[in-house]
């Protein structure tokens, strides 16, 4: 009797540590969709900082790289996968957003190698040549430094530093422009909710230190950005 009743509570473990593990993979692409619907219903992307979209690219690729050198839950990796083509996504429908909204004929790209307009060009192909350019830099990196230990650890700190400031563009436009019209309340919600899922996920599952100091830092902006509304 007590066999049956352990395997069912190691049964029910298994099926909760599955649907835990699927709310991780996917959740942080789920905040996104409120987002996307307000711009596709609007066409206007000014209330959405692309710069978030930047972030997250950085932050997710770094950690695949880190993964690399530091095998932790394949969950982790899937989620960054996820993570990229959702923030490609966003990246895309502003593109066309924009295009379609745009009065002069001028266009910026990126071989046009100007500063100023960084992050800011026309052509969705642009996003994804920086992409590209950047994976194969931090490839290139990773495989010279891959045995050192310390510069692993600071890859992984760098890529959770980095995604731990996901909101702060978000802060800073909705500081510039005095207004958080044409941002998704739902999404900052859903930001928060993530952040506090997966910052206790981190820590039950006793991951990376830098997995869970990330995960409360951007609890912490989340909820700043809340009391900008």
């Amino acid at each position: 009797m007590e066999s049956e009743l352990e395997e069912d509570v190691e049964s029910s473990w298994t099926v909760l540590s599955w649907l835990a593990s699927c709310v991780m993979v996917f959740g942080g692409a789920v905040p996104y969709i409120p987002q996307y619907q307000e711009i596709q219903r609007t066409g206007n992307t000014e209330g959405f900082s692309t710069r978030v979209c930047l972030v997250l690219l950085i932050a997710n690729i770094l950690r695949i790289f880190f993964w690399i050198g530091k095998q932790f839950e394949l969950t982790l990796l899937l989620q960054s996968v996820v993570m990229i083509l959702t923030m490609l996504a966003m990246l895309h429908l502003c593109c066309a957003i924009q295009s379609t909204n745009r009065v002069s004929t001028k266009q910026h790209r990126i071989t046009d190698l100007d500063l100023r307009y960084f992050w800011s060009w026309s052509a969705f192909e642009d996003y994804l040549l920086f992409c590209f350019g950047f994976t194969l830099l931090c490839a290139f990196i990773t495989l010279l430094f891959l045995d050192w230990v310390l510069f692993v650890e600071a890859l992984g700190s760098l890529a959770l530093m980095s995604e731990a400031m996901l909101g702060l563009p978000q802060l800073l436009q909705n500081y510039t422009n005095r207004s958080t019209r044409g941002m998704s309340i739902k999404m900052v919600l859903l930001w928060t909710a993530g952040d506090i899922f997966k910052t206790t996920y981190f820590v039950i599952n006793e991951s990376p230190t830098q997995f869970w100091v990330c995960g409360a830092v951007q609890i912490l902006i989340d909820i700043i950005i809340l009391l900008q509304i």
